[in-house]
């Protein structure tokens, strides 16, 4: 069986703590490999190598950092197809989507590119007689980032490039689930350029999380992951005075107007429900359609093409629809959720609790299941099934429909459908969600803007990627300069007043 190590100082280390977990073949159920988990004292060895190495790459000027991220997407492109393999092996996604994972994060490591450009400071000549001010963009030293399996390369890339590339060391800490991509990501990074130390891949659970939450030299934490434990991080790494942002789980509504080309929205909840066996934070786990007559279409265009869906390894072509889900425990929880909708009343018009794949029963995969008349009390609203699950809930007008993306307590992203442009200006204006889709289901921002909930999706102030990105993982200092100038009679103990 692999072992796999963590990467310290530009290499592959073993495990000291003697603590591991177990990596799965999730199509197989499986054992393939262990990882180590670190202690506190491994974490805190990758942090003093961290913190020796940055200072010298700071003091690298931006655009030759640029360069190594210029470098870094050109081995990303080289090996693309071997990382979306890694990365299905461990995860369960198809090969398509696996490679999406990687394409995701490397259109942020493009925007980083910018670099000199984005930490341009700004200066005022002249602010009073003989004084100039200038703002500098510095960064913070050594940040740190907890990533989760579902995208177990964008994420990790969405915070170290930016990091990185502001002038910081980084220390990664993966999902222990699938933690092969990222120490990947580790040397190629390095093949790009980068010195050694800078990036350290520190693989571990809940104690090597809470070692970074308390370590004085690290003074960002980034965080992706459910709700709850975002509300940990945040709470433990403020107080511990860290810059902290955590982005936590999420109930992405889309509703579907009368007006609404009902083919379109079908093929749209397809691909955002079931797609990546609906194991995203963007996710559409729930469809609103306004009036019974719309909600009718829907299903009527919806059954179909979810009897269709195929559902696979990830060794079984690239026509597989979507594959298994990441563990035992994550296919036991959704199944319990399925449970709960139907004895809470809601009509399960799909029923994949069946489902079963032939040479691969021990596997973690679950059947597509499609819910209608479900209601806000029930779990399966409240809740984020993060499963091949999909709920209608009937709303009798556009007010309801948009009152119930607005109640739910999770704010991440929503979408609407409508040929109605006065329906949906009202609804992206009106409607508190961080990330809103007009006509798009799955609405993630760009690398050149930035991704972010609202309400309990998001901790912190500032969001991932884009502009954001630059401003966590860097200080501003505004330095006021005066020049002497002509012949001085002695000090000055008050501002002149200006003329």
């Amino acid at each position: 069986m692999q072992e796999l190590t963590h990467y310290i100082d530009g290499a592959r280390v073993n495990g000291t703590s003697g603590r591991f977990a177990d990596v799965y073949n999730p199509a197989t159920g499986e054992v393939q490999a262990k990882v180590p988990l670190a202690n506190a004292a491994e974490l805190d060895h990758a942090v003093q190598i961290a913190a020796k190495a940055q200072p010298a790459w700071a003091a690298t000027n931006p655009q030759r950092r640029a360069r190594v991220m210029m470098k870094f997407v050109a081995l990303l492109h080289r090996d693309m197809d071997k990382l979306a393999e890694a990365l299905s092996r461990e995860h369960g996604k198809t090969l398509p989507d696996a490679a999406g994972d990687v394409q995701r994060g490397l259109e942020v490591v493009e925007y980083c590119i910018g670099a000199p450009e984005l930490l341009k400071g700004e200066f005022t000549d002249g602010a009073g007689p003989g004084i100039d001010m200038y703002s500098m963009r510095q960064p913070l030293g050594v940040s740190a980032g907890i990533t989760p399996f579902n995208f177990p390369a964008m994420i990790p890339m969405w915070m170290f490039a930016p990091a990185i590339v502001c002038g910081n060391a980084f220390i990664l800490k993966p999902s222990e689930r699938d933690p092969s991509v990222p120490l990947m990501l580790a040397e190629l990074l390095e093949e790009a350029g980068l010195p050694k130390g800078i990036l350290q891949v520190v693989n571990g659970d809940k104690d090597a999380v809470d070692a970074i939450l308390d370590h004085d030299v690290i003074q960002s934490v980034g965080f992706v992951g459910s709700t709850p434990i975002a509300e940990y991080i945040y709470g433990r790494g403020c107080s511990n005075g860290k810059r902290v942002q955590c982005f936590g789980g999420a109930k992405n509504h889309m509703i579907i107007m009368p007006d609404a080309d009902m083919d379109q929205a079908a093929d749209a909840l397809i691909g955002a429900g079931y797609g990546a066996a609906g194991e995203r934070c963007m996710a559409i786990s729930v469809a609103v359609p306004v009036g019974d007559a719309t909600a009718d279409a829907l299903i009527e265009k919806l059954k179909p093409r979810i009897d269709a869906l195929k559902v696979g390894p990830y060794t079984a072509g690239k026509d597989v629809d979507y594959g298994p889900v990441v563990t035992a425990a994550a296919k036991a929880n959704i199944l319990k959720l399925i449970e709960s909708g139907v004895e809470q009343g809601a009509d399960l018009v799909v029923d994949g609790r069946d489902f079963s794949l032939q040479g691969y029963e021990d596997g973690f995969f679950v059947g597509p299941h499609l819910f209608d008349r479900v209601t806000k009390d029930m779990d399966i609203y409240q809740k984020e099934i993060f499963g091949p699950v999909l709920s209608v809930v009937r709303a009798k007008d556009y007010e309801e429909a948009l009152g119930l993306a607005m109640d739910h307590e999770m704010g991440n992203g929503t979408a609407i459908y409508t040929r109605d442009g006065d329906a949906a200006r009202d609804f992206a204006n009106r409607v508190n969600v961080g990330m809103i889709g007009i006509n798009v289901p799955i609405p993630v921002p760009l690398a050149y803007h930035t991704f972010g909930g609202w309400k309990k999706s998001v901790f912190g102030d500032l969001n991932q990627h884009g502009p954001d990105a630059f401003r966590f993982y860097t200080r501003t200092k505004t330095v006021t300069s005066r020049w002497p100038s002509g012949i001085k009679e002695g000090g000055e103990f008050n501002f002149k007043p200006m003329d």
